[in-house]
């Protein structure tokens, strides 16, 4: 039986290498393929892993027996996609060198993208995400926008203590991190002078804090209803993730803060619309089907509010 909406090769590939820099989804909880929809992963008893049982044996005994277990746990991927029309008029009027079909390809990726990212930041930059001692909010004059009186890079360092798997990523948002680079402790870290001018790199920072990486989140969203004016906010606030991750972790076996289980690829095509203006048209389709997931709240600390 034909498909009922059909899928171009060719817009798919549009599609699945479209890609917009200023979102950092795929970094933060990286893509994992799932067989099915439905789909299992493990969560792993802490306590098992770091209490020592009784481990002397005797010259006739037999070792003590430990066993390991973990729960497993049933999740599903959900579908996001969108519908863009296209009249055949467009398609025939349009200069040379500009392809409509693509273009709406493009541009529907980038909504699937973007609001991939909202749903991303939200769940990491959810204190609710985090094991119970593993987050902290700050006010007042410990807060980083306070050059006189916070100390970022202490802050940071005594986080990464607090975890059991020291933390190898830092997720922060665009205008913490400007404040943060800019900060005179941690100019002064850096550069080793008063600390009064100059600003410190991405690199060196995560050099400094012994990070593989820093993901500071750039992205814009659009937050006002359709027809109101525009209310442009950041996608990500002002606040600071720091989590263990494992790009070789699976679902079913690996230990990593959190993930995104992806079935399938993304997946474009069009298809013949005679209701779309007078000469019809096509009916362009985006989508994918992916369910972000945090599955170590262990593994991670969460800095709420870390400017003003």
């Amino acid at each position: 039986m034909a498909a009922p909406f059909p899928i171009d090769p060719y817009q798919t590939a549009i599609a699945i290498a479209y890609r917009n820099k200023k979102l950092i989804a795929d970094s933060v909880l990286p893509r994992v393929p799932v067989g099915k929809k439905l789909f299992k992963y493990l969560e792993h008893k802490l306590s098992e892993s770091f209490t020592i049982p009784d481990t002397k044996v005797g010259r006739k005994s037999k070792p003590n027996e430990v066993s390991f277990s973990a729960e497993g746990k049933t999740d599903s991927t959900e579908d996001h996609g969108l519908d863009d029309k296209i009249p055949h008029e467009d398609i025939d009027q349009a200069p040379e060198n500009f392809d409509p079909l693509g273009h709406s390809t493009e541009s529907l990726t980038n909504l699937i993208l973007l609001g991939r990212e909202v749903r991303t930041a939200g769940l990491v930059f959810s204190p609710a995400s985090y094991a119970t001692d593993n987050k902290k909010t700050l006010s007042g004059s410990s807060q980083w926008s306070d050059y006189t009186n916070s100390n970022p890079y202490e802050e940071i360092m005594y986080a990464l203590d607090k975890v059991i798997m020291r933390p190898n990523v830092m997720t922060i948002g665009r205008a913490a991190f400007t404040k943060m680079s800019m900060h005179p402790k941690v100019v002064k870290a850096i550069h080793g002078n008063s600390g009064d001018s100059g600003v410190a790199t991405r690199m060196a920072i995560a050099e400094m804090l012994e990070l593989d990486e820093i993901l500071v989140g750039e992205g814009f969203v659009n937050l006002a209803k359709k027809g109101q004016p525009v209310n442009m906010q950041r996608v990500w606030g002002n606040h600071v993730a720091l989590t263990y991750r494992d790009l070789l972790a699976r679902p079913e076996s690996g230990a990593t803060f959190g993930f995104t289980a992806q079935y399938g690829d993304r997946i474009s095509g069009a298809k013949e619309d005679g209701d779309i203006g007078l000469e019809g048209g096509l009916k362009n389709r985006v989508g994918e089907s992916v369910k972000e997931k945090v599955a170590a709240p262990d593994l991670g600390y969460f800095l709420q509010n870390v400017i003003a």
